[in-house]
């Protein structure tokens, strides 16, 4: 792409009542566009680096047996009656239809998708079944003031595992965790990503959530130094030591959770009467998971551990483009143009920097957009049949022969 032709711009200035780092990075570099307090637009840059990171997801939960379906976001009353939750998730959006009919903006999927696999796997054997989507969810969150880090619109990757046993589900819950760990590390997130126990709530003792540390997380969780499994500040008083391995040392840590897992078991399955036929022809219980991890939030994590004091510094695997090439003056175009034609013959993802700009401008945007490698094209480039080359995360400069890019 020519920067030339994108039509949103870059900004000096932070965004005013922005406070979270990641929005105000991602609306000074024209990634996204704040319509109100949890609500963003995706912009172009904004949008690739999104559709990225969900087709990671996608790879990664097709490779765990997962099945993509796309649920309506719309919900009906009756069903959340039937689970009792109608009244007891606070942050529901609730809407008045024509008629007296009520309905919810999906904030999860639990009461559309029990009802919904039920009425394809009847017998035993039709299970297991996963099935997953990525789609936007509306929470009414009081508090949004964290960028996409807690959105009232957001994207959310939920999988719904269907067991015949208590085992399966166990079995299915470990590969999980497995999977989720290969998408952080692709992400860029790996290293610093820990599994924590967290409260069950009403479907078991614990559940887990997958939290990044770093300084700007607004969760506190305590690493076992021993082993590195996390456990939620919320059961650190009933959890003295480390639930995995039995550590005693506990690091306290801030951290931003990026995904959570929950053994459902049958409190949803039961709600809508889901059983299924065995081997003698007898009714069974269906066992359940569920499995979530936000695109959007992943995003907005990345950019609060991957950053410095000049903008964003993207993985490459989720960078809206791998290479940003940057032209200056009027030789510098000519060449470069020859530059970027072959490269995106060849495939390669490539901004070019095209427009008539002083050098210091383009590289501060350049260095704020945060794409992995620069490739700069000038008269000084030439002279010696070269480009400059220099890696977003490192202050090394090199120069490279143009034959050899």
């Amino acid at each position: 792409m020519r920067q030339s032709q994108l039509f949103t711009k870059t900004s000096k200035e932070n965004p005013s009542g922005e406070v979270s780092l990641n929005a105000q990075l991602l609306i000074k570099a024209g990634f996204v566009d704040k319509e109100m307090a949890g609500v963003y637009s995706y912009l172009p840059l904004g949008l690739r680096v999104l559709d990225k990171i969900k087709n990671i997801v996608r790879d990664e939960m097709n490779k765990l047996g997962g099945q993509e379906i796309l649920m309506p976001a719309l919900h009906p009353k009756e069903n959340y009656e039937k689970t009792e939750r109608w009244n007891s998730i606070d942050i529901l959006f609730k809407l008045d239809g024509t008629g007296g009919k009520e309905y919810a903006l999906g904030a999860t999927h639990e009461e559309i998708v029990t009802p919904l696999v039920k009425k394809f796997a009847s017998s035993y054997k039709d299970l297991p079944v996963y099935v997953y989507q990525i789609q936007d969810k509306f929470r009414n969150e009081p508090r949004a003031k964290s960028g996409l880090l807690r959105g009232r619109e957001f994207s959310m990757k939920d999988l719904y595992s269907f067991h015949k046993s208590q085992e399966g589900l166990d079995e299915f819950y470990e590969k999980s965790k497995e999977t989720y760990f290969n998408i952080y590390k692709r992400c860029g997130l790996g290293d610093l990503t820990h599994i924590v126990f967290a409260s069950g709530g009403m479907f078991s003792k614990y559940s887990h959530e997958f939290q990044t540390v770093t300084e700007f997380g607004e969760d506190i969780i305590y690493v076992c130094e021993k082993c590195g499994v996390g456990v939620n500040k919320e059961i650190i008083s009933e959890q003295k030591v480390c639930p995995e391995c039995g550590g005693e040392k506990l690091k306290e840590e801030k951290a931003i959770e990026v995904g959570n897992i929950f053994k459902l078991k049958t409190k949803f399955t039961d709600a809508f009467d889901y059983k299924y036929i065995d081997e003698k022809g007898q009714k069974q219980q269906v066992f359940m998971g569920c499995y979530g991890i936000g695109p959007s939030r992943v995003l907005g994590t990345v950019v609060e551990v991957h950053h410095d004091e000049k903008g964003m510094i993207w993985p490459e695997e989720i960078a809206p483009f791998q290479i940003h090439l940057i032209s200056l003056g009027d030789e510098g175009k000519v060449e470069a143009e020859k530059i970027y034609d072959k490269l995106i013959e060849k495939g390669v993802e490539v901004l070019w920097d095209d427009r008539d700009m002083q050098a210091g401008a383009k590289f501060a945007d350049c260095d704020l957009i945060g794409i992995p490698k620069r490739i700069v094209v000038s008269k000084k480039t030439l002279e010696k049949n070269s480009v400059e080359v220099k890696m977003r995360n490192s202050d090394e400069v090199k120069f490279v022969e143009i034959d050899k890019i």
